[in-house]
Order: structure tokens, then C-alpha cells, then sequence
């Protein structure tokens, strides 16, 4: 054990939720997941669905969460470019967590 005052202790289950949270954390990814989880998507229904996200944001996120395993991305050898995206077996684990957080959603809306 370390003697350094810096290193914080944690709970035992927050490295998990820590890991989750780095998957999926963000303003963007947890939707990204949930529309994807509807079925495959065209980059432009993805902006167009997610919101107010800029399509460098949303390229960004989509790498991310490409590189960490949970989205896949099919390019088509057509012109014009197409791709579409879609959850990977991985990805798909997280649809009960985005389930559960819709439905905690619905039962208790922000009060602005």
C-alpha cells in the first residue's frame, strides 16, 4: 500500500462504474448507443436524430466508440460515400443499461 496522500480510495464497485462511465460517459455516446440500438443507421439519420451535435462531434464519438469495439462502421464502394453504422455483439450489452436509463427517464423528467 502507497503512503501517498494523492491516491484516493474508492468504493469498490466505482472502478466499474468508472468503466462504464468511459465507454458511454458524455453528452453524446449514450444516445448514439440507444439510436443504434433501434437498428442500423446512415451517418446523416445518426446527426439527425441525435440532436444539436455537430458532424465533427459526431464523427469523433463514432471513432471512439469504433475503437473500443462497440460500433461498426461498413463502407459501401459507392459514389456518393456511403456508410452505415451499427452496434457490434459488445455494443449490444450496453442496451439494458440504456433501456433502464430511458425508463428511469420517463418517470422522472428534468424540471427545468
Amino acid at each position: 500500500m502507497t503512503d501517498n496522500k494523492y491516491v484516493k480510495k474508492f468504493h469498490p464497485g466505482c472502478s466499474s462504474v468508472q468503466t462504464t462511465l468511459k465507454a458511454v460517459g458524455g453528452k453524446w455516446k449514450p444516445l448514439i448507443v440507444f439510436l443504434l440500438s433501434q437498428g442500423t443507421m446512415r451517418f446523416g439519420e445518426l446527426r439527425q436524430n441525435v440532436g444539436n451535435i455537430t458532424q465533427k462531434m459526431l464523427t469523433q464519438e463514432l471513432r471512439e466508440m469504433e475503437n473500443d469495439g462497440l460500433v461498426h462502421r461498413k463502407v459501401f464502394p459507392v459514389v456518393p460515400p456511403k456508410v452505415e453504422y451499427s452496434l457490434t455483439a459488445y455494443g449490444r450489452t450496453l442496451e439494458p443499461i440504456l433501456k433502464s436509463m430511458a425508463e428511469w427517464g420517463k418517470k422522472h423528467p428534468v424540471r427545468s
